[in-house]
């Protein structure tokens, strides 16, 4: 990665996914201004990988590996930010209603992360973390006067780690899964689906107790069915003891989140919503004082 390319690459992949439209800067994120044992697993694990980024950042920044720094950076952009966090997220942060605690732990640690990586960076990309600071604080000085913010050894935790790499594992066979399925022109979206997910390996079933995998996926439904599956089922190489049949989603498709439920209609306020968006659209109508029709 060099020059513009690189920096270009990042602005995109991070500061412009962290940086709220005017909708989300008018409401109020979760307190604490770190984690809490109520916040969802994936917040959990967001600020674990930024304590792992931490260390690592001051290692190579220490002993002036700058490439060193720039890598691990770049790889936790791509990976655990763009490709998984955000692509997950971003249901809950512009369908859900604000004062969902998902939606302001996403938010809480979507600005913890802004204030590391703008910090992170600024050695490396100058003017990009300059611009990307001051369009979120424009009255709080260059980002080249700021530390690095101290981040709590307690936001390491190695069992949310571990069951998110199994959950990850998960998630790549049933994307697999659906790539088949959109190349076979049998779905469009990844939300017309709704997979089967036979999991073989017990440690993988106990770590999907619980789990929202069609939340993990992005599909409208998912079941997880104990077992190796049936022999047609989608296997993937890299994701052992998981097989999908993907099944497609049942209902009518929400005008709002897309998401296709048999309960679309549910609230006849809102004929067109499934029951969490009419829910969050009452409440947006009720605190602006309009009437659902």
């Amino acid at each position: 990665m060099r020059g513009r390319a690189g920096e270009g690459g990042l602005k995109k992949s991070s500061f412009c996914l962290l940086l709220p439209p005017p909708a989300l800067r008018a409401t109020s994120p979760a307190g604490g201004g770190g984690r809490d044992s109520a916040w969802p697993l994936l917040e959990r694990f967001l600020l674990h990988r930024l304590a792992e980024v931490d260390a690592e950042v001051r290692r190579a920044y220490g002993a002036y590996e700058f490439r060193d720094a720039l890598t691990v950076l770049v790889e936790f952009c791509v990976n655990d930010l763009s490709a998984f966090y955000v692509d997950v997220r971003k249901d809950s942060l512009y369908c859900d209603r604000p004062d969902a605690l998902p939606r302001r732990a996403c938010r809480t640690a979507l600005d913890l992360t802004f204030e590391r990586l703008t910090a992170w960076l600024a050695p490396i990309l100058p003017f990009t973390t300059e611009e990307a600071w001051g369009m979120r604080f424009s009255d709080a000085g260059s980002v080249h006067l700021r530390a690095f913010p101290e981040t709590p050894a307690a936001w390491l935790d190695a069992d949310v780690a571990a069951r998110m790499d199994k959950l990850r594992r998960i998630r790549r066979a049933v994307t697999g899964a659906l790539e088949v399925e959109r190349r076979e022109k049998r779905i469009g979206s990844s939300l017309e689906a709704d997979p089967v997910i036979y999991l073989g390996d017990p440690e993988l079933l106990a770590a999907a107790d619980g789990a929202d995998l069609a939340e993990l996926c992005i599909t409208s439904g998912a079941r997880v069915a104990e077992g190796e599956g049936p022999p047609a089922a989608f296997r993937l190489a890299e994701a052992p003891g998981v097989a999908v049949v993907v099944e497609r989603a049942q209902g009518r498709k929400c005008a709002r989140s897309w998401k296709i439920s048999p309960h679309v209609g549910q609230d006849p306020r809102y004929p067109d919503l499934s029951p969490r968006d009419a829910d969050a659209v009452a409440f947006w109508d009720a605190a602006h004082g309009a009437d659902a029709r």
